[in-house]
């Protein structure tokens, strides 16, 4: 196998980056339209891969990692009461998770599923939904996704 078949095989930064744009939006479509996962997850496969000339303006995942957007839309929606207990306990009391933008939400739980469940490092995480909320939104939310995952992170350190 030469090295750039090795490349398009392994999953790029970009393209992870990319599946937690979608999985954002997935899990924000899933809570819109009640419809399930895997019914989102169908959806966006059919309509949205689209090749690497296609792009987010269009409403396209081009170079998505489709088995990392599958996993966190799954694992959220599977996971999703303990998530939102966890988030709670965390969240500003007058921010309760109920008040919460619904896209910011979304990206809370994506974000509180991989720190939670899975084995990618914790900063890498919360560097990625941070460049996520920066793509969604222009206010404070940032700065609240930064403080809420940052006090996961220690809460996940200090229970390892």
């Amino acid at each position: 196998m030469t090295s750039s078949e090795v490349q398009k095989k392994r999953p790029t930064r970009r393209s992870r980056t990319i599946a937690r744009v979608a999985a954002v939006q997935a899990l924000f479509q899933c809570e819109q339209s009640e419809e399930t996962a895997e019914t989102v997850i169908n959806q966006f496969l059919r309509h949205r891969q689209i090749s690497s000339s296609a792009s987010f303006e269009d409403g396209h995942i081009p170079d998505a990692d489709l088995k990392l957007l599958q996993e966190i839309v799954k694992g959220t929606t599977l996971e999703q009461d303990k998530i939102d207990h966890t988030l709670s306990d965390v969240l500003p009391t007058q921010w309760p998770l109920p008040r919460l933008d619904p896209v910011l939400r979304a990206l809370l739980r994506a974000a509180t599923y991989e720190i939670i469940n899975t084995n990618t490092d914790n900063r890498i995480i919360i560097n990625e939904y941070l460049d996520v909320a920066h793509g969604f939104f222009f206010g404070d939310e940032p700065k609240l996704v930064n403080g809420i995952l940052d006090t996961l992170n220690r809460r996940q350190e200090g229970n390892s």
